[in-house]
């Protein structure tokens, strides 16, 4: 899976899950903010990656993450890392 695979997977499921607009998810934009994250959502999200995935998140994964562009990053790393 390429990088621009992994990010329309991503960009899907955040669409689809946390129902935020399309329009609002860019690389440089707070991915906390855009989504309106709490701690139980952060729980759904590290779930629904591991589903369409197949990688395991842990809270020191999420530390440095605050725009879309270090999560795309941070999944693609996972999912090399499993590969």
């Amino acid at each position: 899976m390429n990088k621009a695979e992994i990010i329309e997977k991503i960009n899907e499921f955040l669409i689809d899950e946390f129902e935020v607009d399309e329009a609002d998810i860019q690389p440089d934009a707070n991915l906390k903010d855009t989504l309106g994250l709490d701690s139980l959502d952060y729980v759904d999200l590290v779930v629904t990656v591991e589903s369409n995935f197949g990688v395991k998140l842990g809270e020191a994964d999420f530390v440095g993450i605050s725009a879309f562009q270090d999560f795309y990053d941070l999944i693609e790393r996972k999912v090399k890392e499993n590969g």
